[in-house]
């Protein structure tokens, strides 16, 4: 039939067990799915996110949290760039050529745009998994198919009647959140479909902080629930579904694995792949591969998979401080400190408006620098003195920096409060510094952002731009970086470009150049893939990456 059957056919009668990535975490997008293909080779098969017809902006962050470690709530509610800008760049990975099998998942509310996602698939697809399972979807789409048979029968045959051509295999994947998920499998196979995926994530439920909800979308604050907790659900719905269906059709099983004993659970139970999901946010991005082989292999996983909580915990802060150093800009002191370090950063979070990531300008007392410049940073401009907000995380990782003599510290705009955590880790190095800011424009006596706390590490330089975005690069000559000195570079993207550029001209090596690149981030863990850079998650390995990298991986700043 195609390589995807002949891999998957009665694997649970073999016992081999197959591992899977599901959808909606970590291949996510394109790079990951390299990644994934090239650097882990024991992952069998990779599945895509949700795509749509058009594109989806999903529900607003926060878009998971954990009450306790293994355990995860989610509300991405399909976020996706839609089709038409999906199929070029898997297209592109099928060119290059893929080792794992490519499962695609697809999403919609009509037959019809099930049969244009399929079509549109199908060509780089081993398999296409429609998702009639998402339990925070809006109305009309995921679960709300799912859960009546009706509508399994009728879009499963309305896709093999408009595109009889198909290669790929067609996977149901079915939502745990009815009475008899057995019956809609056998529908769902006696209706054409090849194979049955399962379980998506148990829910929708309520998740609370100190009596608010949590999640920030369109279903009051409701999200699935995933991880180890889903775990006897998933087992007893692949064990119902392979009773329904018998031995001949395809499962594709998931849900609360994370160790080789729950892997052979799923596999007695009657799947022919396992699905490795939730966990991955446990798991350092350098152990990937030891991971997963030790799952396969039935060897112990414990020394992989990390008891540390805290880049899910909320913590509760009052608000002691709050001023404005510009007409858009807000230095935010809370009470309580942090241990934060450059690289590293954590989420704000208030109910009224969900949360936001941001980088520690101050350990002690804990500061934060915010420009006010979409709906939750003006809704933080409106908080007073005394309201409470929460921190989430730390996520990333510490700076990984060369030792050097001497350092050049260019930050622009907000930017800037990377630096103070940055070059109090270089005095203890012994580092001398050259500190520069830039600043859109300096009023008579007013100070650089953070010049009190920079100036005492090194020599101290403010340029206002006064017109030209920038200006401080001009100040910028060969001399600054000769001998044993290394640069780092904070703020706009154009200005960071600028400068690596400049000093790369310099003759200064690029992996003595050092950029915090602040990608979109929305999970923090490692698993919504947003934050990639080549073939790093900057949520995982700390937002500084050395400009040799950015050459080598062909990224943009």
């Amino acid at each position: 039939m195609n390589k995807a059957y002949d891999l998957l056919h009665l694997n649970h009668k073999r016992g081999r067990i197959l591992l899977s990535t599901v959808s909606g975490v970590a291949t996510t997008k394109k790079e990951l799915i390299r990644f994934f293909d090239r650097k882990v080779p024991s992952m069998d098969i990779i599945t895509t996110k949700s795509f749509q017809v058009t594109p989806n902006e999903g529900n607003k962050m926060p878009v998971i949290t954990s009450p306790r470690l293994g355990d995860f709530g989610n509300s991405v509610g399909l976020r996706n760039p839609g089709m038409e800008k999906a199929y070029p760049e898997l297209e592109e990975l099928k060119r290059e050529g893929l080792r794992a099998l490519l499962n695609v998942s697809v999403s919609a509310n009509s037959v019809e745009d099930f049969v244009t996602l399929v079509k549109k698939f199908d060509p780089v697809a081993d398999m296409i998994e429609l998702n009639l399972s998402c339990p925070h979807a809006a109305k009309g789409y995921g679960a709300s198919i799912g859960s009546d048979p009706e509508l399994v029968k009728a879009y499963i045959n309305g896709i093999n009647e408009a595109y009889p051509e198909r290669k790929s295999l067609l996977i149901a994947k079915l939502t745990p959140n009815v009475d008899d998920i057995g019956a809609i499998a056998r529908i769902a196979i006696e209706n054409g479909a090849d194979g049955i995926a399962a379980i998506n994530t148990v829910g929708p439920k309520e998740y609370y902080l100190d009596g608010k909800p949590i999640l920030f979308n369109k279903l009051g604050g409701k999200g699935g629930a995933s991880g180890e907790w889903v775990k006897s659900r998933a087992i007893e719905c692949i064990r119902a579904i392979r009773s329904a269906i018998g031995d001949e059709p395809i499962i594709l099983g998931m849900g609360g694995v994370s160790t080789a004993e729950d892997a052979r659970n799923m596999m007695e139970a009657g799947a022919d792949s396992v699905g490795i999901g939730s966990a991955i946010a446990r798991v350092e991005m350098s152990d990937y591969e030891s991971y997963f082989n030790a799952i396969k292999s039935g060897r112990d996983v414990s020394d992989y998979l990390s008891e540390r909580h805290e880049m899910l915990e909320y913590e509760k802060h009052l608000i002691i401080d709050k001023t404005m150093y510009s007409d858009d800009t807000i230095i935010l002191t809370l009470d309580g400190k942090s241990h934060c370090q450059a690289g590293e950063f954590c989420f704000l979070f208030f109910s009224e408006a969900g949360e936001r990531p941001f980088s520690v300008a101050k350990n002690d007392p804990l500061t934060f620098i915010i420009k006010i410049r979409g709906p939750f940073t003006e809704a933080v401009s409106r908080l007073k003195k005394g309201d409470v907000i929460y921190t989430r995380g730390l996520s990333g990782k510490p700076i990984e920096n060369p030792k050097t003599e001497k350092a050049l510290l260019i930050g622009g705009g907000t930017g800037t409060v990377v630096l103070n955590l940055l070059a109090e880790k270089l005095r203890k190095e012994n580092t001398k510094m050259d500190i520069r800011i830039g600043v859109p424009t300096l009023e008579k006596g007013q100070k650089g952002l953070m010049q009190d706390e920079l100036e005492q590490y090194g020599t101290y330089t403010v340029i206002a731009d006064d017109g030209k975005p920038g200006r401080v690069l001009d100040s910028l000559k060969k001399e600054d970086v000769l001998g044993d000195t290394a640069a780092y570079i904070v703020g706009p993207s154009v200005m960071m470009k600028i400068a690596s550029e400049r000093l790369l001209s310099y003759g200064l090596d690029p992996d003595r150049i050092l950029i915090s690149l602040e990608k979109n981030t929305m999970c923090g863990v490692g698993l919504c893939g947003e934050c990639v850079c080549g073939e790093k998650l900057t949520c995982k390995e700390g937002t500084f990456l050395a400009y040799s990298y950015i050459l080598k991986n062909n990224l943009e700043v």
